[in-house]
């Protein structure tokens, strides 16, 4: 995944939106009724690079995006479908979290490559990744 940007999609200037810092959003959890943060990133998959292989906006595929989930203590609140299926490069995702710090963190990514390099385990020889980012 690369050249991440900051995306600011019209629902965040309705009312169950408050800006809390420059991209990062309080709302409501489209899950429940929790409070949650929220930001909205456009990127680019690598299909050149591992997990990434059959990557497009249109099909966002496990690695690295899993990766970047857990890396970040992240999950996924919207998937702008509609963005995504009229794109052919650039891809867009809503990341949401109960702490604004990890929202915080995953925006660190803007202007940056990540990705997710294999690595066999040295115990029981089986195919691991590790995320990087650059």
């Amino acid at each position: 995944m690369k050249n991440f940007k900051s995306y600011t999609p019209e629902k965040y200037a309705g009312s169950g939106f408050q800006e809390v810092e420059e991209g990062i959003y309080r709302t409501t959890s489209p899950y429940g009724k929790e409070e949650i943060f929220v930001t909205s990133l456009s990127f680019e998959m690598e299909p050149e690079r591992y997990g990434e292989e059959e990557a497009s906006p249109r099909n966002l595929t496990q690695v690295p995006i899993e990766g970047l989930l857990d890396e970040f203590g992240l999950f996924v609140t919207d998937f702008y479908e509609e963005l995504n299926n009229a794109s052919d490069i650039t891809c867009y995702q809503e990341f949401g979290s109960f702490d604004v710090e990890d929202i915080q963190r995953v925006r660190t990514l803007i202007g940056k490559r990540f990705y997710a390099v294999p690595y066999i385990g040295e115990e029981d020889g089986k195919e691991y990744y590790r995320m990087v980012t650059e």
